[in-house]
């Protein structure tokens, strides 16, 4: 194998896991997939600028502004001011989020138990793909410079 067979072999499997979870999402009338990530995100129990959720999800962020606003009216989040940070705002599910998002959430979680629980080495494979994904970046980054 070469290194433009791994690359588009990679490619091919990150959308098929990608559809999959699109495919959860319209099955249960979740919307877009960029709102099953954020409510995946907002999902564990920690505080997230919208910010950190657009970078860690590679989401553009009129996107997850528009997201989190509708999520905000709906009362499913609050939004925060992050202290030093004027434009940044800290993003956390209130009670009812929690509710909605467990409620959404549930059975994908126990889908990803049960396909968790038959792997090999799973924190391997997910410390290999942190390594290509941060080398991955540099070049990117690099060419963004140029």
């Amino acid at each position: 194998m070469n290194s433009r067979e791994f690359f588009y072999g990679l490619g091919k499997l990150v959308y098929k896991i990608d559809g999959a979870y699109e495919e959860y999402g319209r099955n249960f009338r979740i919307g877009s997939a960029n709102l099953l990530w954020i409510l995946y995100a907002l999902n564990d129990g920690k505080a997230h600028s919208q910010k950190q959720i657009s970078d860690d999800w590679a989401i553009p962020r009129s996107t997850a502004n528009t997201i989190v606003k509708d999520l905000e009216s709906k009362k499913y989040i609050v939004l925060s001011q992050i202290k030093g940070k004027r434009r940044e705002l800290l993003v956390s599910l209130t009670p009812l989020g929690k509710s909605y998002a467990d409620g959404l959430l549930s059975d994908l979680y126990r889908r990803e138990d049960e396909i968790y629980s038959k792997m090999e080495n799973p924190g391997e494979l997910l410390s290999s793909v942190q390594e290509l994904a941060a080398k991955m970046q540099k070049i990117a980054a690099k060419e963004n410079k140029l």
